[in-house]
């Protein structure tokens, strides 16, 4: 059988990591870096010490700068760049891709300028033509790179798409991939739980225990899924993978970057220090703002967003979220409507 041939759009750690599960799987894969001379380190060292450090690229990789070669054939895109950066690499991208290419977005957060999910700016800038998906669960990079066994997610309005990409993951048992049908769910799980990751941070940079990040974690859950349910996605989307998966290993998990960050704000440090001091991109900020911004449109009530969203955006004291947070009108945990309110109100 034939080998096929998969390009994976950027070169950070998570872009390095799957290209790794698809050469593992037996196909040939160009990784794409930005940069050329990032792409030539790459490819004469093999490893991505920036990114990925400790993980030899398999001999079936090969690294590209010019963004047409890695395009050439490949049946498979993977575009792992940041959410923001998303348009602006799909619209150098699109005149090279192939006519019946699958698109997985393993992107993780919104576009702020439009509010669109990363499977709706592929689809808005490639057309039609093209089966978008999107590729999330509780996956650390560093993780999957060195083959720990991992689990993940696919989703596309397409089952039938899905099942194909999936086909491209076979082969390697270390990163089991399943199958989903709620498009607006698997994105939106992926992206907020970056939001509720920073207040997990926040909340141990300050030490206020086990017992406070374990509400976060649950109460971040419940405003993420009224959020999703009031965009279109189902409730037990939530429950899967994409949800709750993703959101207990971000908030707790020692690799994640958005807790963190969290842990440094709980600690005093400015956001733009922050941001400043690490090569890594930090999603969970920019997604602050979008979700706020949909909380507000769609009529939902998101306490911690919100008041994530005034520390990030208007110099709120962290101190200050704690007292904020409790001191909110109390509630019937059952009460599945809690903060759904008519849109405007």
């Amino acid at each position: 059988m034939a080998r096929r041939l998969a390009a994976v759009i950027g070169a950070g750690g998570w872009g390095t990591a799957l290209a790794c599960v698809l050469s593992r799987a037996g196909h040939d894969v160009r990784l794409w870096a930005r940069r050329p001379d990032f792409a030539a380190l790459l490819a004469q060292s093999r490893v991505n010490e920036t990114y990925l450090p400790g993980v030899t690229l398999p001999a079936g990789i090969t690294v590209e700068s010019d963004i047409a070669v890695s395009l050439r054939r490949a049946g498979l895109v993977v575009l792992a760049t940041p959410t923001q950066a998303l348009r602006e690499v799909l619209t150098a991208a699109r005149p090279s891709l192939e006519p019946d290419a699958l698109l997985v977005s393993a992107a993780k957060g919104i576009e702020t300028a439009t509010l669109l999910r990363p499977s709706e700016v592929l689809a808005a800038t490639c057309g039609p033509g093209h089966q978008t998906l999107s590729l999330s669960g509780p996956n650390f990079a560093a993780e999957v790179g060195r083959e720990l066994p991992a689990a993940a997610v696919l989703a596309s309005d397409s089952l039938a798409a899905a099942a194909a990409a999936q086909g491209w993951f076979a082969g390697q048992r270390t990163f089991r991939v399943y199958t989903h049908d709620d498009l607006i769910g698997v994105e939106l799980g992926g992206a907020l739980k970056n939001v509720i990751a920073i207040v997990a941070g926040i909340s141990d940079g300050l030490g206020l225990g086990l017992n406070a990040r374990a509400a976060i974690i649950t109460r971040g859950l419940a405003e993420i899924t009224r959020l999703g349910v009031a965009m279109g996605a189902k409730p037990l989307t939530f429950a899967g993978l994409s949800g709750l998966g993703d959101l207990v290993l971000t908030c707790t998990g020692s690799l994640s970057r958005n807790q963190w960050a969290g842990r440094e704000l709980g600690s005093g440090r400015a956001a733009a220090d922050i941001v400043a001091s690490t090569p890594m991109v930090i999603e969970g900020i920019s997604t602050t703002q979008a979700a706020w911004t949909m909380a507000q449109e769609h009529g939902v009530e998101m306490p911690l967003t919100a008041e994530l969203h005034q520390v990030l955006f208007a110099a709120k004291p962290v101190r200050e979220v704690v007292n904020s947070l409790l001191s909110r009108v109390l509630r019937d945990e059952r009460d599945h409507t809690d903060g759904i309110r008519p849109t405007g109100v």
